[in-house]
């Protein structure tokens, strides 16, 4: 398969495919060939899309290679299966084995052909193991080698195991069968998960002899000669006084230190704890220059490629026909593109983009990508959006390139309300932001200062998305960008891979004059939020019960609709702290515990029902019972649910994964059920909008009330809990009192990146024959029905773990005994 178009490797994949870069100084997809060609596999079939005519021209028809080529062409791309359908009718009298182009590897082919033959399988998929498995597929499978479950590009929510699929597969032709023709098709995504649901027998793992040796085709560890690279040469002379055509490869120029290795084969090039040898660098990179007096360190510099002298490389990849004029510099991660002119003297930073053909004027200072495509942040979204110190994480001019990123994944004309809280910091950046959306074509809607929840309801009325800016929560020199979708709730991860995809390859569109967008200032959002939300969620009762509630506003934009709120619910009301305060656009977890606890004092004085405290911007509250106790947030969502499932008797409540199951018991005493979630937001408020759903929340103050909204919503969330109350006859208390006490624990603990998919597959493995379930992170539940559950971070090099028990004792133990499971596996 050489169809792709290696968008991840842009600009080196600009103008040549992916499967003809070179490694050793040869194309990626001749290894591959060589490979095919060393296990008898003469006869390939070729799948083309993306520069169809570079492959075809380099490879001929094989002749020079021994084998026999012929190539199937994608007018379109038909995705990983499809353009296999697309050649079909060359594949289909016998079995067939599928490999990627790009495939640097010296997997046993015929082992695994011989396998899949013994197993008499329909596919035989070839695994290995990895530290980060969030770009492969990963697999899970029983002792003879039988898939039993797949997911491909998990999150780390979704991360089961470090053992991934590597795309090379045995086929029977029958596969063929569950391939729709001219329709893009993906074997992971679409036809395996297939098999598995009909029950197709002989989805096969093959497993055996994949887990240790070399990676990488032979070739890749021998010199000329046959001889290990490296070996039989001890002292040289330095590598930046040798003369004539040298350089390429990654290259150090320092006296007696390793010469010429690239990125993906550091160890391979020269055998292990070897010295390089000059004569065998002139010989692989002939056609390079480099001046004497300049500096490379590992560098990987391609063909035909002059370097000036003083130059200093670092950590970079520089493209064929490139010039590198005298004095200049290019730092770690930056990327030239095949044929640029780099001017004297100029410097080009780390992470850098340069595309092919393009010039850097003499003395230049480049720091952003020239024209398209840099890699940008590893992790653009967080759990909050895009967060970020301000000014210097997050600026106004990130904020343009996101809006016009986020611009370009809608139509021309479409329509973005924006909004924010009411710190400086989020008006200046939301100006920034307005900009960006109309010179791409966008009309826009600003609300201005606005809670969260109105800003969400906004939006879901008639716009194609929306943007919020605020201050991130408890830290007050912070911003988060947040985006909508056409119903007001976060991005589904899928859409924010998309928004990430553009943002990185800076693809912004440009509107011409005549289509800058429009923008306007809706009127009388507040009326028609809170006109909405009376008329959506019960009120019955409030009236005649005569209720007194006391309610905290935080001195944030929750404080702006509260008034008309709470005049045409027709309660007795305290609003306290209902000013904006511009210096305080957040509170930490401090202020917060001392504002409940001054709360719960005028709540207890004052002989009201009970109190509530939002926070800054409205999307979540906080609970004081009537005797002045704090209710904290994962208990009052046992409180609230339990309210709703008296009430209704029946449909489904939306809850975490990490929820104690003394929710489960609640929901099923009043004949409602629960449905799981992952811990991931847009995933709540997904269930929460679907039908027959009552309530959601995420015990951490964020309740969805879905008769109004599927988001978290604190006013919503206050308006029903009035209506619960006054409906009950009972207090707060003593709804509280009568619901069990629950037992869970959290830690969090270290995890480096690279050995996150170990951590998981450890846990799987001393689950044993313990229920495991893999809803989010993987949860193991214990014969006496205690249950931890490990979940790495998606954003950070951490692993959280939860436990539950009958008492605080049962749980410690069971935390500390998986900590040592996490912890074991880390080191």
């Amino acid at each position: 398969m050489a169809g792709g178009e290696g968008t991840r490797l842009r600009p080196m994949t600009s103008s040549m495919p992916k499967p003809l870069l070179p490694v050793v100084n040869r194309p990626i997809m001749e290894h591959v060939l060589r490979l095919l060609k060393r296990h008898g596999l003469n006869e390939t079939v070729v799948t083309v899309q993306f520069l169809a005519s570079l492959v075809k021209n380099y490879f001929g028809d094989g002749e020079e290679l021994g084998m026999e080529l012929t190539y199937a062409n994608e007018e379109k791309p038909l995705g990983t299966a499809g353009s296999v359908k697309n050649a079909e009718e060359a594949l289909k009298d016998d079995a067939f084995l599928v490999i990627s182009g790009d495939a640097l590897t010296d997997f046993d082919l015929t082992e695994l052909i011989n396998f899949h033959k013994e197993k008499g399988a329909l596919v035989t998929v070839c695994l290995t193991r990895v530290p980060n498995p969030l770009e492969f597929g990963i697999t899970i499978v029983d002792e003879e080698g039988k898939v039993e479950r797949f997911l491909e590009k998990p999150t780390w929510g979704q991360v089961f195991s470090d053992t991934v699929n590597t795309g090379i597969y045995v086929m029977e032709p029958e596969v063929f069968d569950y391939v729709d023709p001219d329709v893009p098709v993906d074997w992971s995504g679409d036809v395996f998960p297939q098999l598995m649901k009909e029950g197709k027998p002989g989805l096969r793992l093959h497993r055996r002899g994949l887990l240790g040796g070399r990676r990488h085709p032979r070739e890749l560890c021998e010199g000329p000669g046959g001889r290990p690279r490296g070996q039989g040469r001890r002292r040289h002379r330095r590598l930046r006084d040798l003369p004539g055509r040298v350089g390429g490869g990654r290259c150090r120029g320092a006296p007696r230190r390793r010469a010429a290795r690239t990125a993906v084969h550091r160890r391979l090039r020269e055998g292990r704890g070897r010295r390089g040898d000059p004569r065998a660098l002139r010989h692989r990179f002939e056609r390079r220059r480099q001046e004497r007096c300049l500096f490379l360190h590992r560098a990987v510099v391609h063909d035909n490629v002059y370097v000036g002298q003083h130059s200093n490389l670092r950590g970079c990849v520089v493209g064929k026909n490139t010039d590198i004029m005298r004095a200049a510099r290019i730092e770690d991660g930056a990327v030239i593109g095949d044929e640029c002119l780099i001017g004297e003297e100029s410097i080009v930073q780390g992470n850098v983009r340069v595309y092919p053909f393009k010039t850097i004027e003499a003395g230049a200072f480049v720091n952003t990508s020239v024209i398209w495509e840099s890699r940008g942040q590893a992790n653009l979204f967080g759990a909050r959006g895009v967060s970020g110190i301000l000014n210097v994480e997050i600026t106004p001019e990130l904020a343009v390139r996101l809006a016009g990123a986020y611009a370009t994944t809608l139509k021309k004309g479409a329509t973005v309300t924006t909004a924010r809280d009411h710190s400086r910091g989020a008006r200046a950046l939301k100006r920034a932001v307005i900009s960006a959306l109309q010179a791409s074509a966008i009309d826009v809607r600003d609300l201005e200062n606005v809670p969260l929840p109105v800003a969400r309801q906004q939006t879901a009325r008639g716009s194609a998305g929306g943007i919020m800016i605020r201050t991130s929560p408890g830290v007050p020199d912070s911003v988060d960008i947040m985006f909508f979708d056409s119903q007001g709730a976060d991005l589904s991860q899928g859409s924010q891979r998309k928004l990430d995809r553009v943002f990185a390859r800076q693809e912004y569109r440009r509107a011409f004059p005549g289509e800058i967008g429009d923008l306007h200032f809706p009127a009388s959002v507040f009326d028609s939020y809170t006109g909405s939300l009376l008329r959506n969620v019960d009120t019955t009762g409030i009236a005649e019960a005569g209720l007194k509630v006391v309610v905290d506003a935080s001195n944030g934009s929750a404080g702006l609709v509260l008034p008309s709120l709470l005049g045409k619910l027709g309660v007795d009301s305290l609003i306290i702290n209902p000013g904006l305060d511009e210096s305080r656009p957040t509170e930490t977890v401090e202020m917060r515990r001392k504002g409940l606890v001054r709360l719960g004092e005028i709540v207890a004085s004052s002989g009201a029902a009970f109190g509530v405290r939002f926070d800054p911007v409205g999307e979540r509250l906080s609970l004081v019972d009537e005797k002045g106790r704090i209710i904290e947030d994962d208990r009052a969502l046992l409180v609230m649910l339990d309210l709703v499932a008296a009430e209704r008797r029946s449909g489904r409540v939306a809850l975490p994964v990490t929820t104690t199951r003394i929710a489960e018991q609640v929901a099923a005493y009043h004949g409602t059920q629960v449905e799981w979630t992952t811990t991931s937001p847009d995933d709540l408020t997904r269930v929460g909008g679907e039908e027959g759903t009552i309530f959601g929340g995420d015990g951490k103050g964020g309740f969805i009330v879905p008769e109004f909204s599927s988001v978290y919503d604190g006013a919503a969330a206050f308006v029903r809990l009035i209506g619960l109350v006054a409906r009950t006859q009972l207090t707060v208390s003593q709804i509280d009192a009568r619901i069990p006490r629950a037992h869970v624990l959290k830690r969090d603990l270290a995890t480096p990146w690279a050995v996150k998919g170990l951590v998981m597959r450890r846990v799987v493995e001393a689950a044993g024959n313990r229920f495991v379930d893999t809803t989010d992170g993987v949860r193991v539940v214990e014969t006496d029905g205690r249950w931890v559950m490990v979940l790495p971070d998606p954003a950070e090099a951490v692993t959280h773990l939860w436990a539950e028990g009958p008492d605080d004792t049962s749980a410690q133990a069971l935390l500390d005994e998986w900590a040592a499971v996490v912890d074991s596996a880390g080191r």
